[in-house]
């Protein structure tokens, strides 16, 4: 991952773990943190795959997370916070579809060329799916996932596959 993409990763890992909060106490929140920025982490490898996307992306601004917002129906009105305009919907979308399918989550392991450690999406333990029942949870992600999830799909050739649908 590009150094220029760090401030779009954390922004919408912290969305996500907002939006799909953790149940327990603070290693619940570090497990469903982990598992969200892992699936950022690739979301974004997928959406931004060079120096130059990176480098476009971190000068023009990611859009923020009003939209988002909305389609939670989380209620943002009162957090005006600048880390919330680096969110990226259509990486928190792919995100989404990683998080609520391991099938969809190994192919785009294998699309990312540079081997990086994704462990707790691809084989989350016991505690990992109790920490993030909610982020992991295919019904609550639907409305994140599918405002892009047809754009992964073609980007990973799995357009009418059955690993175009979430498991349950």
């Amino acid at each position: 991952m590009y150094p220029d993409l760090a401030p779009i990763v954390a922004a919408t890992t912290q969305w996500l773990t907002r939006a799909y909060p953790a149940g327990g106490g603070a290693v619940d929140r570090a497990l469903a943190e982990a598992q969200a920025r892992q699936a950022v982490s690739l979301a974004a490898a997928l959406r931004y795959p060079t120096e130059l996307d990176a480098a476009l992306v971190a000068v023009t601004g990611a859009g923020g997370a009003d939209r988002l917002d909305w389609i939670t129906g989380a209620d943002s009105a009162g957090d005006p916070a600048p880390w919330r305009t680096w969110v990226d919907e259509t990486v928190a979308s792919w995100a989404a579809c990683l998080l609520g399918s391991p099938e969809l989550a190994a192919a785009a392991v294998a699309a990312v060329p540079d081997g990086a450690e994704f462990r707790r999406l691809l084989v989350p333990g016991d505690r990992d799916h109790r920490a993030a029942a909610l982020l992991r949870h295919p019904d609550l992600l639907a409305p994140v996932a599918g405002l892009h999830r047809a754009e992964l799909l073609a980007l990973l050739s799995l357009t009418g596959s059955e690993d175009a649908t979430p498991a349950a």
